[in-house]
Formats: C-alpha cells, sequence, structure tokens
C-alpha cells in the first residue's frame, strides 16, 4: 500500500532569499531517504509533499559472516548467541560460518518520525539561530508548528518542545483571534485550507497573481525581475495596489527615486508613454484587498517622507564639489590594514595611468570616491558611484568624467554589462584591482565559503572588462604573486565556461597562455569552431599520444637532426610540419592529421638507435610547440 506524504515547518519570517537554497536543501535531504519530494514555501513555511510512500519497507536479507570453520567450538557459540539461534542453525560458505539474517521491513510512519528533526535541523542555511536557549537546536527562524502527516496518521516527533500535528496556520494578517490560529488539515485538503486562509502556497502562483493584478491596473511598468522574485517570497497572499507620488519630485534624478522606491520600499516604478518615470508606484501588500485605501495612503505617506530625505541629501551635498570632498577621503576608512580611501584613491590613479588612461579618465579615477562623503550615498548607500556620476554631471565635468565615475563599480555580476566607456573600463578595473592586490598582499584572500570583500566579485569583474572591453594588461595579472595569478586564472575559467566554451576547450586554450585575455577569447572561438571538423578530435587524440610519450622519455626538448630522418612517413610528417609554418590551425589540422596517423602506423618512435630515438621525440616536441601558440591540443577530451 502506498501513501501520501506531507511535511510543513513553521517559522517566523524567513528572509525572502534564503528560501529557494532552503528548498533545495530539504528536497536534497528527503531524497537520502528515498522520497522524490516536491516544495514549496512562503515566507513562513516551508512544505515538502510527497506520493507513494510504501507502508512498510521491504523485508531484508544479510549474510552475516563469523569465525572459521576451524575456530574453537565456544566462538561459534558466541556467534551463534549473537544472532539469537543455535551453532546447529548456521550454514559453511568457503572456510567460514555464515547466518543469513532476516530483517522485517519497518514502518514508514517509524523511520520518518526518526528521521524528520534531523532531516529539518540539518536544512542549509547562510546562518542560523538559537531560540530556546544556547543548549537548544538551531534553525533560520523560530519554529513554531510541525505539520507531518502519512495518509491520516500524523507522524509522531517533537523538535524543540513543538510537537508534531495535524494543525497549520493561516495568514497571520487574517487572524480574528486565537482560536482561529490552528487548522485542521489533511493532505487532500491542505492547499485549499490555506487557500481559505489567504496563504497562497505555490510561489509560481503568487508571482501569477502579482503580475495578473499588476496588468489589470493598466500602466507601464518598469521591468523588475529581481524584485518581482523579492516579493514573490516576501508575502503569502500578495495584492497589488497602485499609488502616486507629488510629481514636484521627479525634480530629482530618476536613479535616486528609483533605488528609494525599490530598495527602501520594495515597490516597483512606472513609466509614461515616452519611458520616463511617472509620479506613480506599485506595492504590493500581503492581505487581500484594502477597500478604504488605508494600505494606500500609508504607502504613499512613507514614500514621501523618503523622497523628502533624499531632496534634503540632494540639495545639501550640491554645496559642496566632488574635487574639494576629495581630501575628506582621508577620514573614510577602507580597510583597517590598507589605510583610507584617500590612499586607495592614489593608488587607481597610479594604476589608470598604467593602464595607458588619458586625463579624463584619471580625473575620474581621482574623484570616483568622493561620494561616500555625500550625505546622499550615506543614507542610500546602493546608490555610490550612480551619486558620483550624477554630481560631477551637474558640477559641469565632461560625460567622459562623469559617465566613468557613474558606471566605475560595474559588473556587478556575471550578467551586469562592462562600463560604456574607455574611461569607465579603465577606472573600475583599477578599482577592482587594487582591492584584489592589496588584499592578498595582507593574506585576506578568499577561503572557503568566506569573501568578506567580495574578491571573487571583482576578480569576476576584472575578466568580464578586459575581455569584452578588449584590455590587455596581462602585468597586473601576473605581476602580483602566484597566489592571485591562480586566483584569477580560476575566475577566467569560470567566466569562459559561463559563456558555453567547454571545460576542455578552456583548459587547452589556457594552456598555451592566459594572460592576454582577448586574445584567449579569439583562440577559444576559434578551437569551438574547428573542434566540429572531422579531422579535430582524432589529431588531439594524436597530440595527447605525444605528449604522453614525451612525458615517459621525460623529454622536454633537444637538437634536431633532418638528416637522421627515414626516407616515408617520418620525412612526410616533418615536410608537412616545416609546410604548415605559421599557417592559420583551420587550414592545416586536414593535411596534418593522415601524416600523423601514418608516422604513428609505421614509425617506431623509441628505436634501438639513441640518436634516432632522441631525433624523433625532438620532432614531436617541436610539433607540440609549434601548435601550442593556439592551444594544448592534448587538453582535449576525445572519445578515442
Amino acid at each position: 500500500m502506498s501513501l501520501p506524504f506531507l511535511l510543513e515547518i513553521g517559522t517566523e519570517e524567513i528572509p525572502d532569499w534564503m528560501i529557494p537554497g532552503a528548498l533545495e536543501s530539504l528536497r536534497g535531504q528527503l531524497e537520502g531517504l528515498g522520497i522524490a519530494a516536491r516544495t514549496d514555501a512562503t515566507p513562513r513555511r516551508l512544505v515538502a509533499r510527497a506520493d507513494g510512500l510504501l507502508e512498510r519497507l521491504p523485508d531484508t536479507e544479510e549474510r552475516v559472516t563469523g569465525p572459521r570453520q576451524t575456530a574453537p567450538a565456544k566462538a561459534v557459540e558466541g556467534f551463534a548467541r549473537k544472532q539469537g539461534i543455535t551453532p546447529a542453525d548456521l550454514s559453511v560458505e568457503g572456510e567460514y560460518y555464515t547466518y543469513l539474517r532476516k530483517k522485517l521491513g519497518r514502518r514508514m510512519i517509524d523511520v520518518l518520525a526518526e528521521s524528520l528533526p534531523g532531516i529539518i535541523l540539518k536544512i542549509a542555511f547562510p546562518k542560523t539561530m538559537y531560540w530556546t536557549g544556547k543548549t537548544g537546536p538551531r534553525f533560520i527562524r523560530p519554529i513554531r508548528w510541525l505539520v507531518a502527516l502519512l495518509g491520516d496518521d500524523v507522524i509522531p516527533f517533537e523538535l524543540a518542545g513543538v510537537h508534531s500535528s495535524n494543525i497549520t496556520v493561516g495568514q497571520r494578517r487574517t487572524l480574528q483571534s486565537a482560536s482561529q490560529a490552528g487548522l485542521p488539515v489533511t493532505i487532500e485538503n491542505y492547499e485549499q485550507t490555506l487557500r481559505a486562509n489567504c496563504v497562497i502556497l505555490s510561489a509560481a502562483a503568487r508571482r501569477k497573481k502579482i503580475e495578473d493584478e499588476i496588468a489589470a491596473l493598466g500602466i507601464r511598468l518598469k521591468p523588475d525581475p529581481a524584485l518581482l522574485e523579492t516579493l514573490v517570497y516576501l508575502t503569502e497572499y500578495p495584492t497589488p495596489i497602485l499609488g502616486e507620488f507629488d510629481p514636484q519630485f521627479l525634480a530629482l534624478p530618476e536613479e535616486v527615486l528609483i533605488t528609494v522606491m525599490r530598495h527602501h520600499q520594495k515597490y516597483f516604478s512606472v513609466e509614461d508613454e515616452s519611458g520616463h518615470l511617472a509620479p506613480r508606484f506599485v506595492a504590493v501588500m500581503n492581505t487581500s484587498a484594502d477597500p478604504e485605501g488605508l494600505v494606500r495612503r500609508g504607502n504613499e505617506r512613507v514614500l514621501r517622507a523618503r523622497f523628502n530625505d533624499a531632496r534634503f541629501f540632494w540639495q545639501t551635498d550640491q554645496r559642496k564639489k566632488l574635487a574639494d570632498r576629495v581630501a575628506d577621503l582621508a577620514h573614510v576608512t577602507f580597510q583597517a590594514k590598507l589605510g583610507s580611501y584617500l590612499e586607495k584613491t592614489d593608488r587607481v590613479v597610479t594604476l589608470v595611468n598604467r593602464l595607458g588612461g588619458d586625463e579624463d579618465a584619471q580625473r575620474a579615477a581621482r574623484l570616483a570616491k568622493a561620494d561616500l562623503t555625500t550625505e546622499l550615498v550615506k543614507e542610500f548607500t546602493e546608490l555610490q558611484g550612480i551619486v558620483g556620476g550624477l554630481y560631477a554631471r551637474a558640477q559641469g565635468e565632461p560625460d567622459e568624467v562623469w559617465q566613468a565615475i557613474y558606471d566605475h563599480y560595474k559588473p556587478e555580476s556575471m550578467e551586469d554589462s562592462v562600463p560604456r566607456s574607455t574611461a569607465g573600463r579603465l577606472v573600475s578595473l583599477a578599482d577592482k584591482l587594487d582591492t584584489l592586490i592589496e588584499c592578498f598582499r595582507i593574506g585576506m584572500a578568499p577561503t572557503g565559503s568566506r569573501d568578506p570583500f567580495g574578491l571573487r566579485r571583482a576578480a569576476q569583474g576584472v575578466v568580464k572588462i578586459m575581455v569584452e572591453g578588449r584590455i590587455n594588461a596581462p602585468m597586473l595579472l601576473t605581476e602580483n604573486g602566484e597566489e592571485l595569478s591562480e586566483f584569477f586564472k580560476d575566475r577566467i575559467r569560470f567566466y569562459f565556461r559561463e559563456r558555453g566554451f567547454r571545460y576542455d576547450e578552456v583548459n587547452a586554450a589556457m594552456a598555451a597562455f592566459w594572460w592576454d585575455l582577448p586574445n584567449l577569447e579569439d583562440r577559444l572561438v576559434r578551437l569551438q569552431e574547428i573542434r566540429s571538423t572531422p579531422n579535430f578530435e582524432p589529431l588531439a587524440a594524436s597530440f595527447k599520444r605525444i605528449k604522453n610519450i614525451l612525458r615517459q622519455a621525460d623529454f622536454a626538448g633537444g637538437p634536431f637532426t633532418p638528416s637522421l630522418l627515414e626516407p616515408g612517413p617520418e620525412s612526410e610528417l616533418y615536410d608537412e610540419i616545416f609546410r604548415i609554418g605559421q599557417q592559420p590551425i583551420e587550414t592545416t589540422i586536414g593535411a596534418l592529421r593522415p601524416k600523423v596517423d601514418l608516422f604513428f602506423d609505421k614509425v617506431l618512435v623509441n628505436a634501438p638507435d639513441p640518436a634516432v630515438r632522441a631525433n624523433r621525440l625532438a620532432m614531436l616536441h617541436g610539433l607540440l610547440e609549434q601548435f601550442r601558440t593556439f592551444a594544448d591540443f592534448s587538453e582535449i577530451v576525445t572519445n578515442s
């Protein structure tokens, strides 16, 4: 008989960004019990459900090996007694006494009752908390209720004083009295019972409700998939409402207004017909309706106060130019061991100069961090860099300068774009390189999951800018120690794999040389194109064979004498190697492959004559080196 299963872990509100990872962890824990669960969540509950669980696990048999036949009788008796049988019940297999022990399958409800407390506490979160005392269990938030059902039966267990039951809890804001807090459920009516009490369990259904109801408002929303995802996991019963703000605030830059709405209030911005910001917003409330407009007016009142603050800071900051603020960076700490942001600014200017930056780039580098001293950035830290660029524009700085300041934190992810101008790319590159160089210098390289200065993201930004901005600065990737160079190589591999190149293609191209990133990209594109040609993989397999031969012979290079070549396949291979010279790889593979194949079919590399053997090894070594200016084909994984 198969049974359905339901587990609901009811908690205080879980941070929205932690929920998808927690569900993945919960699925993995249950898979360890052989349960293929589907999961859902709201801010206050993590849920797993499955069908087809056996009421009782199958009986099993286990062959237990005992002492040798030559063992003393007492040893044999002791083994039998341990199995609960007599020596006469033992069998003999080979030299040993054995016993076929039968084990009755356990009831699934007992297995789950024993396992679920541990499974729940092993759900992975970035951080956890105590709530019953230092000796108690840890979880992301206090556990308030547990629903655990196998078929019609409650799976009995206890965790942190909370006993499992068939009682769930509805949406917090809809509860009128304590008596309504407990909602008896069955597996069949669980989701419907929640829905009747203003909880939409499915994240996909909450997302669709938000999208459909916003569409019904008849407005033009600024697309924001990340904010939508956040709101899906911030709410149990999302309902969008349309609010307005005073058009006079549109005198402030759109970036400031959107940041206030998005980051501080979780509001969507609205556009007018021309694509500019409109004096309206969409909030998503966690309840079914706002018939009297109380929620809407409350949101409008809060937003008005936030916009007033932003306007005050904007006007106050304008009294002092960015150039006059640079000296104030001496009082802003970059890192305790690395000094102030003024010291960092000096280093960044020097790096921009080394990278060939012109006067605009160096001016932007000098002003880039000055907005850290402004009141607007102190209040809205998400706007650092952007505020600097806006202030620079308002204060008459050239386009190249203010745009470089505005963009210099980009790219912030693999999906983000690089700065729009050469000056911006150089300032961003220098800023990130300085952080990496200095942090590695004082021993602050990332370890495991710890990366407090975001050095992996900084290095990824360096790689992305160099590739997509076509900037070649090998000295900055290689001259600051082996540890940092290896760190860059790891990020380079990650970048190109994310771009769709196979890992062995990346390894092959980087084995030639890796520090000229625009060139590396060009070679990878070409390598990807020629990989599909019929002669490529067989030739790559031959190169792998050549590399193994050279390694086994411990041959790292030596003189080559053409006169020692034998007529036939050996001379023909040499002639082909000489002929292709510096021709493009794409044009040489087809002609080279049959020559290499014939050489290995007809020629003994490890010839008895030491001089001939060394000469053949030298020719093969030269062939590898000739192609290594493009890629090390022996790194390609082939089917042969």
